[in-house]
C-alpha cells in the first residue's frame, strides 16, 4: 500500500474517539445565549430605545443617532460580559461565503492604560476595504473603498469571542457587492405587493413576511483520508474514483442509525448552533453512505439565510474537532447521490395567516388560490431566471442525476389541487359573474379541504413542489448561499402580484365586482401557466421530450443559464423593484462566469497533476512489476508453458499501457485546450470555450484512471478509494 494512503487509513482507524462534554441542562436554558435577542435588548436598553429598535426591525423605520448610541453601548456591555474582546461587521460577499474583519474594543489612553469603546459610528458603518472580493468590474483593485452598514433586522451574535454585527456590503459609489442587499430589497418588494393583494380579502393585513426553512445536506469524511485526496482538498470533490462494490444500492443508510462518531459531531454542532439562536431541530442519515441532513424550524427569510451561512461555518469548525471534514460540494462522489439545500418557502401576514394555507371559508380559499396561481404564473414567466438562481459549476454535476431534480423548471402541486385548477379552467365555476355575488362564484369552485398537508404524495423529482402549506425549491445546491434563490423567488412573485393587482383593478374600474374580477384573472393565469405544471416523474426521458413540446427550457450548464441575467426584460424586472441596477446585473453576470471559469481551471489543473504525478507513475511501477514477473517466468519455464501461463500477465501489461498512453494524450490535449481558452478576454466566450472544449476531458480522463484503479495492485494505489472514503469508521 502506498505510504500516504496507508498512513491516512491507519490514522483514520486508530485515532481515539473524541469525548464530547456539553452542559447537562436543557437546550432551552442556553438557547440564544450568544445572541443580542429581544430578551437581552429589554435588559440592556431603555424602553424608548427598545421600542424604537423593535420598530426599526419590524417596520423598517429609520434609527436616529441618539438611539443608535444607546444600542452600541448596550451591545458593547453585553458582548464584554460574554467574554468578547473584538467586534466585526459580518457580511455576505459574492464569493458565496461570509466575511469579517475583527477590531478590538480596546483603545489606549494617555495614561498608558486602555479602555473599551464602541460607538454608534462603529456600529452603523465601517470601511473594511475588501477590494479583492468579486465585483464584476464595479471596482478596480486600486480603488479600495467599500462600506458595510448595519442590518438591524438580523440579530447580532458572538462567535469566538467576537461580537458579529450582520451588515450589507456596498461599493464606494453605492452598488451592492453582496447577497444581503438585493435580498432585503426583494423582500421589501414582496411585502409591498403581497399586502396590496391581501387588502382584497382582509383590510387588517399591513405586513407580509417571507419565511424559509432550509434543509442542509452534506457529506462527512475522515480528515486524514480527505487530506490524502488532493482533488477533494483543492476542488471539494473526488475527480477520480472507481465505484465501491457497495454504496447506496441497499438504501440501508437512509434514515438508519446514525454512526456514534457522527452523533457526537452532531451533538456538539447543535449545541453551538442553539447558543447562536439557530433553531436546528432535525437530523438524519441521507441516502448515500456518509451523507447526512439537518434542518431548522422556519424563520423569516433574512434571518434564515444568515443562520444557514452560520450553520455551514459551524459544521466545518466542529467537524475538525472530531477529525472529520464536511463536504458541502453538490457532487463529491461520482455515481451516487449529490447534496442539495431544499428551500421551503412561504409567507405569513401580521395577522398570523400563512398565505399558502387554504382556509375554512370560500373567501379565504379564494385568497389561497390567488397566491398559489400567481406563484405558478411567476415561475412560468421566469423559469429561466429560477434556473439561473441555482446555477453553478458544481450544481451542474448534480441536477438530473441520482434523485436530484432536473434542470427543467416545473412545478408539482398534487392531484387534488390539479383537479381544482383544471375545473376552474374548464369553467366548472362561473368565469363571468359580473352581476352575481362572490358566494355564488365560490360555491361552484371545487372545495379545497381544510387540511391540505397530506392530501397528496410528495414528488421528490420536482424542482419546485407544493408540499402542503409551502413550496419546496429542491434544486438549490448544498454549498450555495440561500439568498441567491431567495432574491429571485421573492422578486418574481412580487412582480407577478403587481401585475395581478393591476389587472384586477382594471376590471373593477370597469364595474366588475372585486371577487369576480379576482376569479376571472385567476382563471386566465391558470390557462397561461398550465405548461409549467407537471405531476409525473421529472427524471424520465419522456418528461424531457414533453417539456420540449411545452416550450420549457432545459438548460444544462451555468454559462447558458446565467445569460438570462442580461436580458432586457430581466434587467427591467430588477430595476422596476429597485433590487439591482443594470450595472449591478451585468457585474453579477460577469462574476458568475468568472467563478465558473475558475472552478473549471482548478479542476483541470488538479486532474492534470494527479494523473501525471500520481496515477501514471503508480501504474508504471506496477506495470514494471508485472514485466519483471514475466521475465522471471520466461527464465524458469519452457517456451510452451511460458506462453500458456504468461498470457494473463501480458494482457494486463498491454491494458495498463493502453490506459497510460490514453491518459497522457488526453491530459496533454486538455492542457492545450485550457491554454487556448485562457487566451479569450471576453468572459462569456471564455466560459463557453471552457464548457465545450475543456470540461469534456474530465470524464474521459476519469474513465481511464478509474480503469487503472481496478487493474493496479491495491497495495500501491496512491489515493484512498471510495470504499474507504464512504464508510466512516
Amino acid at each position: 500500500m502506498s505510504n500516504v494512503r496507508y498512513k491516512a487509513l491507519e490514522l483514520a482507524i486508530s485515532r481515539p474517539k473524541r469525548t464530547v462534554t456539553l452542559p447537562s441542562n436543557k437546550v432551552s436554558d442556553y438557547y440564544g445565549s450568544l445572541t443580542f435577542n429581544k430578551a437581552v435588548m429589554r435588559e440592556y436598553l431603555s424602553k424608548e430605545a427598545y421600542d424604537k429598535l423593535i420598530s426599526v426591525i419590524e417596520k423598517g423605520d429609520k434609527i436616529d443617532r441618539r438611539i443608535a448610541d444607546q444600542v452600541a453601548t448596550a451591545l458593547k456591555s453585553w458582548a464584554i460580559s460574554k467574554g468578547a474582546t473584538h467586534y466585526t461587521h459580518w457580511f455576505h460577499p459574492l464569493t458565496g461565503a461570509t466575511a469579517e474583519k475583527h477590531d478590538a474594543f480596546m483603545v489606549p489612553t494617555a495614561t498608558g492604560k486602555a479602555i473599551e469603546e464602541f460607538s454608534s459610528i462603529q456600529l452603523i458603518q465601517q470601511e473594511p476595504d475588501a477590494s479583492s472580493f468579486p465585483s464584476g468590474g464595479i471596482r478596480n483593485t486600486f480603488e479600495a473603498r467599500g462600506y458595510t452598514a448595519w442590518d438591524p433586522s438580523s440579530t447580532a451574535f458572538i462567535m469566538d469571542d467576537t461580537l458579529c454585527i450582520p451588515t450589507i456590503f456596498v461599493s464606494y459609489t453605492g452598488e451592492s457587492l453582496d447577497y444581503k442587499t438585493p435580498m432585503l430589497k426583494a423582500l421589501h418588494a414582496l411585502d409591498k405587493e403581497a399586502v396590496a393583494v391581501c387588502k382584497y380579502f382582509d383590510r387588517n393585513v399591513n405586513k407580509v413576511y417571507a419565511t424559509l426553512g432550509w434543509e442542509q445536506e452534506y457529506f462527512l469524511v475522515d480528515t486524514a483520508l480527505y487530506h490524502a485526496r488532493p482533488d477533494m482538498a483543492l476542488s471539494g470533490r473526488s475527480l477520480f474514483g472507481h465505484a465501491s462494490a457497495k454504496d447506496q444500492q441497499l438504501s440501508d443508510h437512509y434514515f438508519g442509525t446514525i454512526p456514534e462518531r457522527v452523533v457526537d459531531f452532531m451533538t456538539e454542532f447543535e449545541y453551538e448552533a442553539h447558543r447562536l439562536g439557530i433553531p436546528v431541530k432535525t437530523r438524519h442519515n441521507e441516502v448515500a453512505p456518509s451523507q447526512f441532513e439537518c434542518a431548522p424550524v422556519f424563520e423569516e427569510v433574512n434571518m434564515a439565510v444568515d443562520h444557514n451561512q452560520l450553520v455551514m461555518h459551524i459544521m466545518e469548525k466542529v467537524a475538525r474537532r472530531h477529525n472529520l471534514t464536511v463536504l458541502l460540494h453538490e457532487k463529491p462522489y461520482h455515481g451516487i447521490n449529490g447534496s442539495g439545500k431544499h428551500n421551503n418557502w412561504s409567507f405569513m401576514t401580521n395577522t398570523g395567516d400563512n398565505l399558502l394555507s387554504p382556509g375554512k371559508t370560500p373567501k379565504s380559499n379564494l385568497r389561497f388560490l390567488s397566491f398559489l396561481v400567481n406563484i405558478l404564473k411567476a415561475v412560468d414567466t421566469y423559469a429561466d431566471l429560477m434556473r439561473m438562481a441555482i446555477a453553478s459549476a458544481s450544481n451542474d454535476l448534480r441536477l438530473g442525476a441520482h434523485e436530484a431534480p432536473p434542470a427543467i423548471m416545473s412545478v408539482f402541486i398534487g392531484s387534488q389541487l390539479t383537479e381544482t385548477l383544471d375545473a376552474i379552467e374548464k369553467g366548472s365555476a362561473r368565469d363571468q359573474a359580473v352581476n352575481g355575488t362572490f358566494d355564488d362564484v365560490a360555491i361552484d369552485i371545487p372545495k379545497i379541504p381544510e387540511i391540505l398537508l397530506d392530501n397528496t404524495d410528495r414528488n421528490r423529482t420536482s424542482p419546485f413542489a407544493f408540499t402542503g402549506n409551502k413550496f419546496e425549491f429542491r434544486a438549490v445546491g448544498s454549498s450555495m448561499n440561500c439568498a441567491k434563490p431567495m432574491i429571485v423567488l421573492n422578486l418574481i412573485v412580487a412582480d407577478q402580484l403587481r401585475q395581478f393587482r393591476e389587472e384586477v383593478d382594471a376590471l373593477i374600474a370597469k364595474g366588475t365586482a372585486a371577487e369576480d374580477a379576482i376569479y376571472r384573472i385567476i382563471r386566465k393565469y391558470i390557462k397561461e401557466s398550465k405548461r409549467v405544471r407537471f405531476e409525473g416523474n421529472s427524471y424520465s426521458a419522456e418528461w424531457i421530450d414533453e417539456a420540449k413540446k411545452r416550450g420549457l427550457s432545459n438548460i444544462s450548464s451555468t454559462p447558458d443559464a446565467v445569460k438570462v441575467m442580461i436580458e432586457e426584460s430581466v434587467i427591467s424586472l430588477f430595476e422596476r423593484h429597485n433590487v439591482l441596477t443594470r450595472r449591478e446585473m451585468i457585474a453579477r453576470y460577469e462574476i458568475n462566469l468568472e467563478n465558473y471559469i475558475k472552478k473549471l481551471q482548478i479542476e483541470s489543473r488538479v486532474i492534470g497533476d494527479l494523473a501525471t504525478n500520481h496515477i501514471i507513475p503508480t501504474a508504471i511501477q506496477y506495470q514494471n512489476t508485472l514485466i519483471e514477473n514475466v521475465r522471471g517466468l520466461k527464465e524458469v519455464l519452457d517456451n510452451k508453458t511460458f506462453v500458456r501461463l504468461s498470457n494473463n500477465q501480458m494482457l494486463n501489461i498491454k491494458e495498463i499501457s493502453e490506459h497510460i498512453s490514453i491518459i497522457r494524450t488526453l491530459v496533454n490535449e486538455m492542457v492545450d485546450a485550457r491554454k487556448a481558452a485562457n487566451k479569450f478576454e471576453d468572459a462569456p466566450q471564455k466560459a463557453a470555450v471552457y464548457k465545450d472544449t475543456v470540461l469534456p476531458y474530465f470524464d474521459k480522463i476519469r474513465y481511464h484512471v478509474d480503469k487503472l484503479e481496478f487493474l493496479v495492485d491495491d497495495e500501491v494505489w496512491p489515493l484512498p478509494k471510495y470504499r474507504e472514503l464512504l464508510f466512516i469508521k
